[in-house]
């Protein structure tokens, strides 16, 4: 493998390009599946204090009326499609009255919730990039005419602005039409048909959120990053499993990872694919070793032995490179010099959910050892029981009965749920850990699917089905109640108004982190 290694300087970082993997990931590439859909109504987005960010839509006409108007310099319509699309828009424009004796100038708006077709995007003032927001000024000189936008959206509202044309002509817009893409086939989906209309109606969602995620890769969102984030990726090849069963799009996507490890071995956070593979220069604690998780679950459900031969040097190599950060006593060093996701509060301390995520890691990593018959297994068994060992011993508080995080000894939600997963105590004190947890409520709570999904998982794990029915049912149906036809990036019940970016405008309302509640009714039997 040494002669196929290429080194790329990348924003000062040394990134090794391993051909065979990405070539064998570009193998893998799927080709995509492509359907017309054509909008369903004319709608009005009117204030709302009871809707979500305030604003809802109000429809006031079949989209089929499109025909039989006309527009001129100031006028606005808003189209409903009826359901969150990802593809091209393609629409005729043709004048009326007066041949066209100057361009048209049309803004089109697109927007996955109403509160984009309403809050001006000139009033947006976060910390992510306003180029994010989906909008195009166009020019047409030529009328009547084709249109056909270059860009790919994200969106289920589209708002019309006819900027100006002139005083002698107004225009028209016929076959207005998105042409979708997704690399997830519907077909192959077995239907649920629960008992329960709520849990069917959050699953049918669920996968509708996948499959607009599905793309050359699976996307953590169609609207934004339209990257390929491992933590995402982890829990759509989950929620894939149970429906699409797209596993060769999983395996691409480990592949495309292992492919451009950086020089140290780390596998970065995201990956940028077009126009040629890319990783970012994020590399996050937790995600690095997501890899070696979603590579378990990968050969666990298709047995790809071949797979797990090639990948497991650097899904071990995730491993070394955590245990580095362990001090003396075997506890993660907490400082400013590292990152770990887990979750997006402001206020969280990550050591000890980081923690619990490297025992819960090294326990898969253990599985996949004994099935290589590989000569790591037996220190990957030691350093286990060290760090659980010390894991009792420094971050639990056996008087507050919770596990500790951080020089504060912050006690979250998030490290109690991972401390969980991971099992460092037994079957009986999990249990009672997830009945403090939910009887105490911490301070430091949850903020997005991401969380909420292992908060359900961990209710399953500890025995408890009918509590994580209700919390699955109180969050992703709280959102289907708050309008969702694909779930959300973020999300807090108790603030809704809530994004770490400065503003819901810039938020992603189809995001692939949100996906998992089709893999935990399904999976779970719930």
């Amino acid at each position: 493998m040494t002669n196929n290694v290429k080194i790329q300087k990348v924003e000062s970082q040394t990134v090794k390009h391993i051909e065979p993997f990405i070539m064998q990931a570009e193998n893998l590439k799927p080709k995509l599946i492509k359907n017309v859909v054509t909008p369903y109504h004319f709608v009005e987005v009117v204030a709302d204090s009871d809707a979500m960010h305030g604003w809802r839509a109000k429809t006031i006409g079949p989209a089929a009326e499109i025909v039989i108007r006309n527009y001129g310099k100031g006028d606005q319509f808003i189209l409903d499609f009826g359901d969150h699309q990802v593809g091209y828009v393609k629409m005729d424009i043709r004048p009326i009255g007066s041949p066209p004796d100057a361009p048209l100038h049309l803004k089109l708006t697109f927007g996955e919730m109403p509160v984009e077709m309403a809050e001006p995007f000139e009033s947006y003032d976060g910390w992510i990039s306003s180029s994010w927001l989906q909008e195009e000024s166009i020019y047409v000189d030529v009328l009547p005419g084709r249109i056909e936008l270059p860009r790919r959206y994200s969106f289920r509202y589209i708002k019309f602005e006819v900027v100006d044309t002139s005083l002698k002509y107004r225009v028209a817009f016929d076959n207005i039409q998105c042409h979708t893409v997704t690399s997830g086939n519907k077909e192959l989906v077995k239907p649920l048909n629960h008992s329960d209309p709520i849990l069917n109606q959050i699953d049918k969602v669920s996968i509708k959120t996948l499959q607009d995620c599905m793309q050359d890769v699976f996307e953590d969102g169609p609207k934004r990053d339209r990257r390929l984030w491992l933590g995402d990726l982890r829990l759509q090849a989950l929620a894939n499993y149970e429906t699409f069963q797209n596993n060769d799009l999983v395996k691409r996507c480990l592949y495309l990872f292992a492919g451009v490890p950086n020089s140290k071995g780390k596998v970065a956070a995201n990956l940028f694919i077009k126009p040629s593979l890319i990783p970012d220069d994020t590399y996050l604690f937790d995600y690095s070793l997501l890899f070696v998780t979603t590579l378990h679950d990968y050969y666990f459900k298709v047995k790809d032995y071949e797979t797990l031969v090639e990948l497991w040097p650097i899904a071990y190599r995730q491993i070394e490179i955590a245990l580095e950060r362990l001090d003396e006593h075997n506890i993660l060093k907490d400082s400013d010099d590292w990152w770990s996701f887990i979750d997006w509060h402001e206020k969280l301390n990550k050591q000890g959910p980081s923690q619990a995520v490297l025992i819960y890691t090294i326990k898969r990593a253990i599985k996949l050892a004994e099935i290589l018959s590989s000569d790591k297994l037996s220190f990957l068994e030691k350093r286990l029981q060290d760090i659980v060992e010390a894991t009792f011993t420094h971050l639990w508080r056996k008087d507050k009965g919770f596990f500790v995080s951080g020089s504060e000894n912050q006690i979250s939600w998030a490290t109690q749920i991972w401390m969980v997963l991971a099992e460092v105590l037994d079957p009986r004190e999990n249990n009672q850990l997830m009945h403090h947890l939910l009887l105490e409520q911490p301070e430091i709570g949850l903020t997005t699917p991401y969380m909420y999904h292992y908060l359900v998982e961990a209710l399953i794990l500890v025995g408890e089905k009918d509590k994580a029915v209700n919390q699955l049912k109180a969050y992703w149906g709280e959102m289907l109640k708050d309008g969702a036809d694909t779930f959300w990036e973020l999300y807090d019940p108790n603030n809704k108004e809530f994004s770490p970016y400065g503003s819901q405008l810039i938020n992603s309302y189809c995001h692939a982190w949100s996906c998992t509640p089709t893999y935990l009714i399904r999976y779970y039997n719930l």
